[in-house]
């Protein structure tokens, strides 16, 4: 065993990473005694090595409360820079072709259809195209369709399916009405060959590659990505579409040392039992994103809201203690985020803010995560959510590790959803 982990070691050095497990502190020292089987273990920097422990030892591992097996969930948190970084080569060509049917078809409002995390991307995407192209955009009611027999025609309409796996059938079902309406209809999921992607006129793809954990990560913020690329070239942004270039950056120097910092804070917060998210504008997506990240892995009572909203009665739920969560990001809506936190301060709660604002990081009274954000972009917080989703992929991780919860271990939850 020794010689494998010298090889290990030498292995690690030579391609630049900081350890041979981004979990090895959480695990017993005895993990690297153990006798030989084989399990993947990731490294920093996304370099996955072999380690070898046997199946009764990983049993009694996790009896013992470690959580040995939850390395997937980061993995794909981890793949992110990389899946940012394809995605605009991969469809850039389609989204023109689209954009030129688009124009050409004189489209004057845009529909989404989606589900769960599906339907926050779905949310980001209405503030980009409402604040960058300017035409009218809403989420589709399904059931309109497929439970009540709505007559619904999408004339003159682009409408939008978004689905990882392409087989949420009321989504079908909001495409396939479109297409019999005479609506440009365009499909955004993980695999190509997906019916959803053959029913649509247009596919684009999330080219995340396989996805297995129950909670959804990469394909969230490649599914931002690609519907931010639309209306990047639907509004001929060259500047936003330079800033979105450069989000896989920011995301890969936000994994050299958030994960650290968040596990800090979470094991601060291993017993909390519930929680908000608040945000506005861009944040405000990521907040509701970021409230099911949680709730879905560790299996507590999560609820996102608009700061605006929180306002109209929901803060009442706050007293002392309570752990709020404040995406407060640099842009038109952030001076609402620190009234936000303000009055969170009177009420005495918990306030973890994440934000891109350095002086904001640094006021009392708060635990703050700083996110990096480079771009001069003159909406900064469109470019921003993206690592503030990720961070907050990273509490649902961490926090479920410090708890001794595996959060692929659920009763009542499944990958693929199909509802109609």
């Amino acid at each position: 065993m020794g010689k494998i982990l010298q090889h290990l070691r030498i292995f690690c050095a030579f391609v630049g990473v900081d350890s041979i497990s981004a979990r090895q502190k959480r695990l017993d020292e005895s993990i690297w005694n153990a006798p030989l089987q084989a399990k993947t273990v990731l490294c920093r920097r996304f370099c996955v090595c072999v380690v070898i422990f046997p199946l009764d030892f990983l049993k009694n591992q996790k009896e013992r409360g470690l959580n040995v097996m939850m390395i997937n969930l980061e993995k794909e948190i981890r793949e992110q820079p990389g899946v940012l970084y394809g995605v605009i080569a991969a469809n850039l060509e389609t989204v023109r072709n689209i954009v030129a049917d688009i124009k050409a078809a004189g489209v004057t409002n845009v529909q989404l259809a989606a589900r769960g995390t599906s339907d926050h991307a779905c949310i980001y995407a209405q503030y980009l195209l409402h604040t960058l192209v300017g035409v009218p955009c809403g989420l589709a009611t399904p059931s309109a369709i497929t439970k009540y027999n709505g007559k619904l025609s999408f004339a003159k309409t682009l409408v939008i399916g978004v689905s990882q796996s392409g087989k949420a059938a009321d989504v079908m079902s909001v495409i396939e009405r479109a297409n019999e309406t005479g609506a440009i209809t365009l499909a955004i999921t993980n695999y190509p060959d997906s019916l959803l992607a053959k029913t649509a006129k247009y596919h684009l793809c999330c080219n995340a590659g396989e996805e297995s954990s129950i909670a959804a990560t990469k394909t969230f913020t490649s599914q931002m990505m690609t519907l931010a690329l639309l209306a990047a070239v639907w509004a001929d942004d060259f500047r936003f579409l330079a800033a979105l270039s450069g989000i896989y950056n920011d995301a890969a120097k936000l994994l050299e040392y958030m994960p650290e910092k968040v596990k800090e804070l979470a094991e601060a917060r291993k017993d909390m039992t519930g929680g908000v998210v608040l945000g506005r504008g861009f944040a405000y997506p990521i907040a509701c994103e970021a409230h099911l990240k949680i709730l879905e892995t560790n299996g507590i009572k999560m609820r996102g809201y608009a700061v605006s909203d929180f306002h109209h009665g929901p803060k009442a739920q706050i007293h002392e203690g309570d752990v709020a969560f404040v995406i407060a990001l640099k842009g038109a809506v952030e001076d609402d985020a620190i009234e936000m936190i303000n009055t969170l301060v009177d009420l005495k709660a918990d306030i973890i803010v994440i934000t891109d604002d350095a002086e904001l990081a640094k006021r009392k009274g708060i635990s703050a995560l700083l996110l990096p954000n480079n771009s001069t972009y003159e909406m900064p917080d469109a470019i921003s959510a993206f690592t503030a989703a990720i961070t907050m992929q990273l509490w649902a991780l961490e926090l479920a590790l410090v708890r001794g919860v595996d959060p692929d271990a659920t009763k009542v939850l499944k990958k693929v959803t199909i509802t109609k």
